[in-house]
């Protein structure tokens, strides 16, 4: 038996000529029986089953089988057309309603395809539910057109991140095309039980490759990439389509684009960079488009306020739900750290404690790759574990940047500076490379962000409004604040002679009137001091937080690094420095029982370390210290895990505890007393401190 495709002969089921495989199924017609069907009018049928092979009939369904679901169907009168033939009834036995497939469709039936095919009305059909309240406006995942939040025939939504609707047509649509094993929801990118409610609301999903997997040399214009230097000055002798394997004079391409190139050379691109980008398409991701630098001196702040929060907040929304899936910071900055190779190091030497400029050093190097692991050597430091002193190394220099002269303003809460030096020597560039480095590198979190500048740099969080407070010059602020401060307009006036200087720097020198110039006077002088001078500085810091893809990842989710940058880092409490190290006991049972009492007394010397009356000599910072060489959980967590495991001694009186930094283990002592233990460990910890200070 064999079959053909037939566009322009009527189904024999739904009397219709049309030809849409994604609405009717393929259109199939048995030349030698004179029969032709939609596959999907056959499998809808509510008269008819597969009882053949695949190879017999149209895909198992029998000749006999059609010819008698034919005959049955042509004594049931469509509810739609009203005429006969219709083969498709509700599957709940209690309803009588017949129809003809695409007459179902027209009023709004759900056709399952899965199990035996069942049909619904719109009585009976299935529903799905909103748990949550949808944030307005939304629009369609897929087409991207405005949607309203209704959930009905024509408007459905994933069941697992719930913030991505979409068009019945235009899912459907997608899965014809993405089929199986590539249909998944446009957003959280859920696979099973995004295919799993999708085939219960009725949309069709294909069990073959996608569309494009089956056209011939589908991906042949993929092996072919842009070869050409678009540099303003090629240096290369052998022309700008001369592209080497490796060195200078390889051609890198846009990372946004594709469809621009450069040598190395050409555009001063070190060996280890590969996140360039072409000016037109750096211009659009920075949002130096058509809002140019003369246009926001132009506008109020207030102008760029609304447009910024417009543009974010249709962003925002749309993607919320996405975000919320993200992964927390500590296992985004673990997928970052894949990138290092522990085989290859750079070396960072340091003496006489110029923690940043050693840090430079090693960045300027010609050498530098940023994916190598860091190899601290510390001059005169009695500490030999590799570990131990590069997280020693990247807690001193997140203090030494917070109190370099890029940054200014309250420990805890700054902001850039204005440096001209700085810019000329790059250091905004390295000072955030250095950040993200330390970042993935195993530091501490940052914690000196101002809300203005994690604003300024991630648009996070989407409704901040800079003040007043965010100026960083002390003698600009006050001058601001007085002007923001007068009640009347010679107080007003007074205001802005004494800070003119500053006004004519900004070009906002004017001549007051009324009361009421105050605030966009205000807007001006904030627009321009913490936005428009400020432009250069903030691109090359964020062009260092580009380093090992830093900037994009907290781009992607800002609100959940906003505490790592911004927040002050906790204090440690007993109850969390308990819980952080995870005892090994033995299995013997005696030794077992030891070792719960000295447990025991390790939760209660945390708990007198912790303590208001100063009971220990040692803080729960030096213990931390001593176990793992950091004071502070660092912002990728400690790997491996911290561990707490026993050892009994020999002798009680020399029995200190051990600790291994670099696989963050600390190993107690099994000890008759608490004094004892507790005597021994502040002893240890003691020692460290000691051997720090010198």
């Amino acid at each position: 038996m064999w079959f053909i495709s037939c566009a322009f002969v009527v189904c024999v089921l739904c009397k219709r000529r049309d030809n849409c495989p994604d609405k009717y199924g393929e259109k199939i017609t048995l030349k030698e029986h004179q029969i032709t069907v939609h596959y999907f009018c056959l499998l809808m049928s509510s008269g008819i089953f597969q009882r053949g092979e695949d190879h017999e009939g149209i895909h198992g369904f029998l000749v006999d089988d059609i010819r008698k679901e034919i005959r049955r169907s042509a004594r049931l009168r469509c509810m739609g057309c009203k005429k006969t033939g219709a083969s498709v009834g509700c599957s709940i036995k209690s309803c009588r309603q017949m129809v003809h497939l695409p007459c179902g469709i027209e009023r709004e039936f759900i056709f399952q395809f899965t199990d035996l095919f069942p049909s619904f009305c719109r009585k009976h059909r299935p529903t799905q539910t909103c748990s949550t309240s949808p944030t307005l406006p939304l629009c369609c995942s897929i087409c991207l057109e405005p949607i309203e939040p209704v959930l009905s025939y024509s408007v459905l939504k994933c069941p697992a991140c719930h913030g991505s609707w979409f068009h019945r047509n235009c899912v459907q649509f997608q899965a014809h095309s993405a089929a199986m094993f590539f249909f998944k929801c446009t957003l959280c990118n859920n696979k099973d039980q995004f295919q799993q409610e999708m085939l219960r609301m009725g949309i069709h999903i294909p069990e073959r490759d996608a569309s494009w997997e089956l056209e011939e040399n589908a991906y042949g214009d993929l092996l072919q990439v842009y070869q050409h230097c678009d540099a303003v000055k090629c240096c290369c002798d052998k022309g700008r389509s001369y592209s080497a394997q490796s060195g200078g004079y390889e051609i890198v391409r846009c990372k946004f684009c594709g469809s621009h190139g450069t040598h190395r050379k050409c555009s001063s691109i070190k060996l280890y960079e590969t996140n360039w980008s072409c000016s037109d398409c750096k211009a659009a991701a920075e949002g130096a488009g058509e809002l140019s630098l003369w246009g926001i001196l132009s506008q109020p702040i207030s102008y760029f306020n609304s447009l910024e929060a417009m543009v974010w907040n249709s962003a925002y929304l749309f993607f919320h739900a996405r975000r919320c899936l993200d992964a927390s910071p500590t296992e985004i900055l673990m997928d970052l750290a894949t990138q290092i190779t522990p085989q290859q190091t750079t070396a960072v030497l340091l003496q006489n404690e110029e923690v940043l400029e050693a840090a430079l050093q090693a960045l300027r190097q010609t050498d530098f790759n940023p994916c190598h692991t860091l190899s601290v050597n510390l001059v005169r430091s009695k500490w030999s574990e590799k570990v131990a002193n590069q997280r020693r190394f990247l807690s001193r220099l997140l203090q030494s940047l917070q109190n370099s002269s890029i940054f200014e303003g309250p420990d805890g809460t700054k902001n850039l500076a204005l440096n001209s030096q700085a810019l000329r020597d790059d250091l905004y560039y390295e000072t955030g490379s250095l950040l993200a480095l330390s970042l993935v590198h195993g530091g501490p979190p940052v914690a000196f962000f101002s809300p203005a500048l994690y604003h300024t740099l991630f648009h996070y969080p989407p409704d901040y409004k800079l003040t007043v407070e965010d100026l960083g010059d002390v003698i600009l602020t006050n001058k601001v604040k007085m002007i923001a401060e007068s009640r009347s307009l010679s107080e007003l006036k007074k205001a802005v002679r004494a800070a003119s200087e500053y006004l004519h720097v900004a070009g906002c020198l004017r001549r007051i009137d009324k009361l009421a110039d105050k605030s966009m006077l205000l807007e001006d002088i904030l627009n321009f001091y913490l936005i428009i001078r400020m432009q250069l500085p903030l691109q090359r810091f964020r062009e260092g937080l580009r380093t090992l893809g830093v900037f994009e990842r907290v781009q992607a989710c800002p609100e959940g690094f906003y505490s790592v940058f911004c927040d002050p880092v906790e204090r440690m409490t007993a109850e969390a420095m308990f819980s952080l190290f995870t005892p090994q006991f033995s299995a013997e049972g005696e030794k077992k029982t030891k070792e719960d009492k000295t447990l025991i007394f390790w939760k209660h010397y945390l708990n007198e370390c912790e303590g208001i009356y100063g009971q220990c000599a040692a803080s729960l910072e030096d213990i931390l210290m001593f176990a793992t060489a950091a004071d502070v959980i660092p912002a990728i967590g400690f790997n491996p895990a911290p561990l707490l495991s026993f050892f009994t001694p020999l002798d009680s009186s020399c029995a200190f505890p051990q600790s291994h930094p670099e696989a963050n283990h600390l190993i107690l002592p099994v000890l008759p007393s608490y004094e004892l233990f507790k005597k021994h460990l502040e002893y240890a910890v003691g020692q460290l401190s000691v051997m720090q200070a010198i």
